[in-house]
Formats: structure tokens, sequence, C-alpha cells
């Protein structure tokens, strides 16, 4: 018997909502994605891919398309601020091959977000710009736009971000985007330039992820976009005036903040010529993401925003939108969309509160002021073997596995059968709630 057909509108065009877009439309369902810009882009400079997101690539047909403008890193490296010791190393290649069966991949955010976008199309997907969303009809399903009549159809997915019109929507109420007392600075170096400078080589013949850790602050810096450019990123308090999130900074003012850092790190920021500070925010944990009605859900940012720091915002999001993808491809008949959201839900928030938790705690031991607390910690990275709650978490054997082990469509497999037996909860019961982490 045929499977029938059915029409997906999904609110923002972001790496998430893409994802989410492709695998629907994979599973031979209707596709439209509703952007607010009026030219479809991505802000932003570098973005890792982890193997849990570099499998969904892979599935989708869109790996090799993506290895051809990314950078595989060698190794997770951890120094101390002051003088650039080695404190902590995880091999990444070819380890993540061997153990995951997938790549992990630095890439420049525009370029990965290209590609999910001509994939989105070439799924028979519509994207449809400028269209700004101000409500949401969750019982017709309908979609309110500024200025256009309003876009029905039989689920409707929130995938707006941080900023989410969505999430305000189905909370009832305003939902701004919560301060996290942290900042990123965001910058770009040529490769080429670096080349210039000897104590600079090795972070090009060698590209690894490199991290300084410092008293409240830290930096991450890796090659990307094919190994022309360098993306550094460096996460400190929160200086910004009050209501502005990003802004033009003072690279004297970036210069000073790090006078005392590792001499190779000050050559480093010394030639960047321009730099940002972007306030990083995140929002309060969501008790659900769905509607009851059971035509509607929230995917990515929009219900679980986390702080970089484990480097898995990107890879959540395109998790969840795979995770719906290979749950519409199961669906038989209308009745299902409604049990479809809440497996999604039971299947995802788990383990997004858990990512987004395992993240904020990193920073802090990133962080650590120079003393005692400080002296452990180096301790552990330099004399123990990697344990559960490593300070390392990218060496820890539990969340390591935890994080990069992860098959979305494994998981929905599991899921679906369960299902099929009448097993899985329709609310939110034991099933749906527990993290393996």
């Amino acid at each position: 018997m045929e499977k029938p057909q059915y029409h997906v509108a999904i609110i923002g065009a972001g790496l998430g909502g893409l994802a989410a877009a492709i695998g629907i439309s994979r599973a031979g369902h209707r596709v439209t994605v509703l952007e607010q810009a009026e030219v479809l882009g991505e802000v932003g400079a570098g973005i890792q891919i982890p193997p849990n997101s570099s499998r969904i690539l892979r599935r989708y047909g869109l790996l090799e398309k993506v290895e051809a403008v990314s950078v595989r890193p060698r190794d997770f490296v951890l120094r101390r601020y002051s003088d650039g010791k080695v404190l902590s190393r995880q091999n990444v290649r070819p380890f993540t091959e061997t153990e995951y069966g997938n790549p992990y991949l630095h890439v420049h955010r525009a370029e990965l977000h290209k590609i999910l976008a001509d994939a989105t199309i070439q799924a028979g997907a519509v994207i449809k710009l400028g269209s700004a969303v101000t409500s949401i009809d969750f019982d017709r399903p309908a979609v309110k736009i500024k200025g256009k009549p309003d876009f029905t159809a039989d689920v409707i997915i929130g995938a707006d971000g941080l900023r989410s019109v969505c999430r305000e929507q189905l909370l009832g109420h305003p939902d701004p985007p919560r301060d996290t007392g942290d900042l990123a600075y965001r910058a770009v170096v040529k490769a080429s330039d670096m080349r210039q400078r000897a104590e600079l080589s090795d972070l090009i013949d060698n590209p690894s992820i490199n991290y300084w850790i410092g008293p409240g602050a830290h930096a991450v810096c890796y090659l990307m976009h094919a190994g022309d450019l360098f993306n550094i990123v460096i996460a400190c308090p929160d200086t910004l005036p009050a209501l502005v999130n990003t802004q033009k900074a003072d690279l004297q003012e970036m210069w000073d903040l790090f006078a005392t850092w590792d001499p190779v790190f000050r050559t480093l920021l010394g030639m960047v010529r321009e730099t940002s500070k972007w306030r990083l925010q995140s929002s309060i944990e969501l008790r659900k993401w769905s509607h009851a009605g059971g035509k509607f859900a929230l995917l990515g940012d929009a219900c679980h925003a986390t702080l970089p720091y484990l480097a898995q915002g990107a890879a959540m999001a395109i998790e969840d939108g795979a995770v719906l993808g290979a749950l519409m491809e199961k669906v038989e008949r209308k009745a299902q969309l409604r049990d479809i959201l809440v497996i999604y839900e039971g299947l995802r928030k788990p383990r997004t509160t858990a990512i987004v938790n395992e993240a904020a705690a990193y920073g802090e031991t990133y962080h650590l002021e120079d003393g005692e607390r400080q002296r452990e910690r180096d301790r552990q990275f330099v004399e123990e073997e990697p344990f559960r709650g490593f300070p390392n978490r990218w060496r820890d054997p539990v969340l390591q596995r935890f994080l990069f082990g992860y098959d979305a469509h494994a998981e929905v497999e599991k899921a679906w059968e369960t299902y099929k037996m009448g097993r899985w909860p329709l609310t939110y019961g034991e099933h749906g709630l527990k993290s393996n982490l």
C-alpha cells in the first residue's frame, strides 16, 4: 500500500530547519520552509561537525561535498593559558573514523548552510523567503505571516532559533534569551599570513582543535575553509552594553585582556585585523516542546539553545531534523502524526538537556582561577587515565560515546519497534524522559 503524503511547514531555514526539510522530503512528504530573511544565507564563521552529525550528512549523501570544503583535525589539544603547555590531548583523526565510523570536520558555517540549502531544494522542498511569522494557530494548524495570507499545513515545526517567535507562541508569553554572563570574540586569520611567523607554523602544518584555557576565559582555534582560514573564538566575561548582543570590537581591548597569556597565542591574536563580540545567550529549559493538539513541535535552538563549549549546538539541531525525517518515513496514517511528535520529543529532549547541562559545566572547568582546584584539574589531565567525569570531556569515555556514538536513524528504528508493539508512552513517562548519559 502506498504511504500517504503530508504537508509539513518548517519555520526557519537554519541548519536544523534545513536538515529537517531534507529528511522529511526524502521520506516522501511535501515540505515548505518559511524563512523571514529576504536572502538565504548564514552568518558566522567556523563550525565543528562531530561524528554524530557527519553520520547524518553521510546518510543524506552530502558528506563528500562537505568534506571538499572542510578540514579534518588531528587532535583535541588543551593548553595552559600562560605558557601553552599541553595539558591533555585526544586523537581525532583517525580515531573518530575508526571508533565511530565517521569523521570530525571543520567547515565555514556559510558553506555548510549552502550545501544543506541546495540539498533541500533538490529533495523537492520549497523555501519561501521574506516570510516573517507573527503567530501560530495551533488547532488548524496555520502560520500567520506578516503581509501575506495564512499558511496551512498538516504539521508545523518551529525551527526559528534562539529568538524564537514559535517558542513564545507555544508558551503564551514573551521568552527572550537569557544572558549567560559570557561573550565570544570571533575572528578569522588567513593561513597564508600565519605561515610568515615560524612560531605559528605548527598550527597550520598539524591542524588540530587547539584550546587555551585560563582564568575566566578560553580560546578555541582551528583551520577551516579547506585549510585557507584559521578560525579564532574566545569566550570570556560579557562586557557588552545592555540590549546590545553583537558589535564590532576594539582590537587593543582584546589584546590587553590576554596580555599575560602564552606568547604563541598572543602572536596569533596580533595577526587579527578585525574582530567582533557576540553575547552568548541561552534559554530556560522548556517543560514541553510540542503543542497538546499534536500538530506542532519545536526544533533546534528554539527549544535547546546551548553554550558552544562542547561544539554540539548545530549537531543537536541536525539530529533533531534527522529524527523527524526518519519518523515521517514511518507514518502510515494521519492519526500517527500526533504520536510521531510525542516520540520525537521523547527521543530528543533527554539527550539535548544532558548536552546543554554538560556544556555549561565544561565552561566552568575551562575557566578555573589559578589555585588548588586548577592544580588538581591539571594533575588529572596529565597523570590520570580517562574516567567518567574526566576534566577533558573529549576523553571522558562515557560522555564521548554519548556524544559521538549517537545514531539518529538507529534510535528511530528502536523507538518505532517499541511504538508498534504498543509500548511507547504517549505521554512523557519513564521511557521517554531518561537520558542514557
